[in-house]
């Protein structure tokens, strides 16, 4: 902390004054004056008299001459809003008749209260409040000689619908995906969980973008003070810009310097509820259809939605064969260097005459051979991601394909090299979450410099310091390892395995301690007596 205070002590004072113009870009606190051409002055200086700020000005009589303006961003507003709830509203044909006043402050109360046909209005008397209400999509209405102003909700312009869920999608269950929009967003989760206690607490982040973020829990089911440490770590954020969920990730988790995720993230809607309904706490963020999830255990990244749609030993075999890949592709290859270069006794004649004679020729060691491969399929991989998605996959199938077979022709690398860099590399598309793959991804190279330098006791080592440092994680005060470390025997039976329905009485313990019963007793199901 001495070194940031010195670093910002040196800076000069215009530079202070400066940045502080470039980052504190909302107005403060500025009332409204009752001189309508004063606030559209103020209005147009604030925002660089910016051309997509429409400014639509309407004369009426009401025994004086009153100007009413009516102020909208061009893009961020519902069209038909404006056009048929609030232009009409405010031009009718006998205004005259329907108004007795000429007070301005009580005529801007009547087009509130008998003309606006729109559902959300509110009142605003502060410019800055003003700015901010046009920057998100509402239409803000003036009156000359009021010193007050409404606020008509009018959010809308292009937007991208309820699609499929691009990164995790599933063959049974429902097929809706988040969208950009965190009201949309919202709406999906109420959808399925239509109860009262489902609260929704909003934060505005980012002193420039005002990043609206919403956290959403079960009253009575989440744990309050995980709640209360979420929303504390959100309040001591102090940025200019959170442009996506992946911000909020970082400036929150308990442990920044792991390669394993403490949050997750999904944009599925289904998963968010579920988890919820677990006692688990959302954080969505608008401008991105992916939602945070916290508190977490490694295990629930192994899990899918689609688990729990489809017959519990389908779903326990489907974990448990993604726990496998996971460790298949973080270990694999360097499993191949421990042996091939240390420990070859450990092979099988046949297949280590095999494995030499496929070696016979190729001028690198072990190590070399899979480093080069493991970065050339990491190379074409991300080439696949960043090229136009007609070309992507067809570059790295055949990129993939073509350049082994010619490592292989041309004596660079082994014919099994190969074999073991692709199965790895189909074992990490495995895990339903992509952060616990990219772990996996990370830590491999790692193990691989361990192989390499003290063989299978390197390879030991490595998993028994990872092993430690997961026991260390938490997520929000949850263990990483939990109902592991510390073993919960009543928390088994949604972790590595899922029993039926009917058996999962109660929540897991250490997530929701308010309220762990999640039904009743319910009857095993059997056959009914045959009827005579």
């Amino acid at each position: 902390m001495p070194l940031f205070k010195k670093s910002k002590q040196t800076k000069s004072k215009p530079d202070r004054s400066q940045q502080n113009h470039q980052t504190n870009q909302m107005p403060s606190p500025s009332p409204l004056s009752d001189r309508l051409d004063q606030n559209l002055h103020k209005l147009r200086e604030q925002t660089g008299n910016s051309r997509d700020i429409i400014i639509r000005t309407l004369q009426h009589s009401f025994g004086s001459d009153h100007t009413i303006a009516v102020i909208y961003i061009d893009g961020l507003v519902n069209t038909l809003t404006i056009n048929n709830s609030i232009m009409q509203s405010l031009t009718p044909k006998d205004y005259h008749e329907k108004l007795h006043t000429s007070d301005p402050t009580e005529i801007l109360s009547m087009i509130k209260n008998r003309f606006l046909s729109i559902g959300s209005i509110s009142d605003l008397n502060d410019l800055g409040q003003l700015i901010s209400a046009v920057l998100e999509g509402n239409t803000v209405i003036l009156i000359d000689g009021s010193c007050h102003g409404i606020m008509a909700s009018s959010t809308g312009g292009e937007e991208r619908g309820v699609e499929e869920p691009q990164s995790q999608t599933v063959v049974r269950g429902p097929k809706e995906g988040f969208t950009e929009n965190i009201r949309t967003n919202t709406a999906l989760i109420r959808r399925k969980i239509k109860s009262p206690n489902l609260w929704i607490v909003d934060r505005k982040i980012g002193r420039v973008t005002q990043t609206h973020v919403s956290v959403m829990y079960l009253h009575g089911i989440a744990n309050d003070k995980v709640v209360q440490e979420i929303l504390n770590r959100l309040d001591r954020i102090d940025t200019d810009s959170i442009l996506e969920s992946g911000y909020i990730e970082e400036f929150i988790q308990d442990n920044t310097f792991t390669p394993f995720p403490t949050i997750t993230n999904t944009e599925r809607p289904d998963a968010i509820a579920g988890a919820i309904l677990e006692g688990k706490v959302a954080i969505l963020v608008d401008g991105t259809p992916f939602a945070l999830l916290a508190p977490i255990t490694i295990f629930k990244l192994f899990q899918s939605s689609e688990d729990y749609y489809q017959k519990f030993d389908i779903a326990t075999f489907l974990r448990l064969l993604r726990i496998i890949s996971f460790v298949v592709s973080m270990l694999l290859p360097s499993l191949y260097i421990a042996i091939s270069t240390f420990h070859q006794e450990m092979l099988p004649t046949t297949l280590l005459i095999s494995l030499a004679a496929q070696r016979e020729g190729i001028p690198f060691p072990a190590v070399v051979e899979a480093l080069a491969m493991e970065i050339t399929f990491e190379v074409l991989r991300e080439a696949g991601v960043r090229m136009p998605r007609a070309m992507g996959s067809a570059i790295s199938i055949v990129g993939a394909l073509v350049l082994g077979q010619a490592a292989v022709q041309a004596g660079l690398v082994s014919a099994a090299m190969v074999i073991i860099v692709a199965f790895t590399a189909i074992a990490s598309f495995v895990a339903p979450s992509v952060s616990i793959s990219n772990s996996a991804r990370l830590l491999r190279f790692g193990f691989m410099i361990l192989a390499a330098t003290l063989g299978l006791f390197g390879i030991m080592a490595g998993l028994i310091a990872m092993l430690i440092h997961l026991c260390g994680l938490r997520s929000f005060g949850l263990p990483y390892l939990a109902p592991f470390a510390p073993f919960i025997p009543s928390d088994q039976k949604d972790v590595l395995v899922r029993v039926p329905w009917w058996a999962m009485l109660a929540r897991p313990t250490l997530i929701s301690q308010n309220n762990r019963k999640r039904q009743k007793m319910s009857p095993r199901p059997s056959p009914t007596e045959d009827r005579k």
